[in-house]
């Protein structure tokens, strides 16, 4: 047994050894590069009067145009559960509206319909931020996500209070 330690202990002395006597052979060096010489990658821009001209007489990029009619007439339905109590409180409410729940502020700002495999799933961007604390006010608890089959996915982690999304209405 003991001379199977001093073995094992050679066999890692040497080895130690001739790879630190190895090393110094595989090391290469890359030359260095002169900063002050170096020159832009970058083409030359061409400031031509013809070349300005062509680029401003091109019609403008087509702009995406929500419909105001439709954000406006979104709602979205949440379940609001107080922990303490065990009462749940359904809160109804427009998209961008704030609304209070508890010491929650609660404010959806996007809600729509979402293709899944074999169903139809609602999902809505809810931000909510804890009251109670004057000191926090930009830390939101819960800034995501959430979907109304599936409310496990993004969970809103609060001691005192659960809110989970229900359905979104004219999405």
């Amino acid at each position: 047994m003991r001379l199977g330690k001093i073995k094992i202990l050679f066999t890692i002395i040497f080895n130690f050894i001739f790879l630190s006597l190895n090393a110094n052979e595989k090391i290469s060096t890359v030359p260095l590069i002169n900063l002050e010489n170096l020159e832009p990658s970058y083409e030359a821009e061409d400031t031509s009067p013809d070349k300005l001209n062509n680029l401003t007489n091109k019609s403008p990029l087509k702009e995406k145009k929500e419909s105001q009619k439709k954000i406006e007439n979104t709602k979205v339905n949440l379940i609001g559960l107080d922990k303490i109590t065990a009462k749940t409180s359904t809160i109804s409410m427009k998209l961008g509206e704030i609304k209070r729940f508890g010491l929650l502020e609660i404010k959806v700002i996007r809600c729509g319909k979402v293709d899944l495999a074999e169903n139809q799933n609602e999902a809505a961007y809810i931000q909510v931020k804890d009251t109670s604390d004057s000191n926090n006010e930009k830390i939101f608890v819960f800034n995501g996500w959430t979907f109304s089959s599936s409310p496990y996915l993004q969970p809103i982690d609060h001691p005192v209070y659960d809110i989970r999304l229900v359905s979104c209405e004219n999405a």
